[in-house]
């Protein structure tokens, strides 16, 4: 997957137990530090969030980049994402993708101090297709961010989380 993002090299995983595995402790020793930026891409041309790449949080020096992809896919990325960086090789779109601070439900987050982290488990009482995909949780002091799987691209949710996600705090 090359998106013309510098640094950008996704290692997606797929399920709870892996996506523990592999960054559950990092993510939990993230609790203490501060938000102190994010950066998302969006359109030069009309200011919309391309949701299929990656969402970076910076936490007081330490940069995680999160990114879902196809139905259940999950990367979480450390320190690699130069957001400073133009994004190259889009000549197949009309649209100029950039970096952007700017962000109206990320922006509340900056200057928090993270009190937790989960992953959270999407398991319906039903039949669902989304059905085992993974968000990654933030819990500040006075509310919750949730990168969570939009089908195929990210989502960014705000408040407390849907009933039909299982929380597995990390760090406990």
């Amino acid at each position: 997957m090359d998106m013309g993002i510098s640094g950008f090299e996704p290692s997606f995983l797929v399920g709870f137990e892996a996506i523990r595995q592999a960054h559950g402790s990092r993510l939990a020793m993230l609790a203490g530090r501060r938000l102190t930026g994010f950066a998302v891409v969006r359109f030069a041309e009309d200011g919309e969030w391309f949701a299929d790449c990656p969402v970076v949080l910076d936490f007081d020096g330490i940069q995680v980049e999160v990114c879902h992809w196809k139905l259940d896919e999950l990367s979480i990325g450390w320190d690699g994402i130069d957001t400073a960086a133009d994004i190259a090789g889009w000549e197949w779109s009309e649209l100029t993708p950039q970096w952007s601070q700017r962000d109206e439900r990320l922006e509340p987050f900056v200057g928090q101090e993270l009190r937790e982290v989960a992953l959270l488990e999407w398991r319906p009482t039903g039949r669902d297709l989304a059905a085992g995909t993974v968000a990654v949780e933030f819990a500040f002091a006075g509310d919750r961010l949730r990168i969570a799987n939009g089908l195929d691209e990210n989502r960014i949710e705000v408040g407390e989380a849907q009933p039909d996600y299982v929380r597995h705090q990390l760090g406990c």
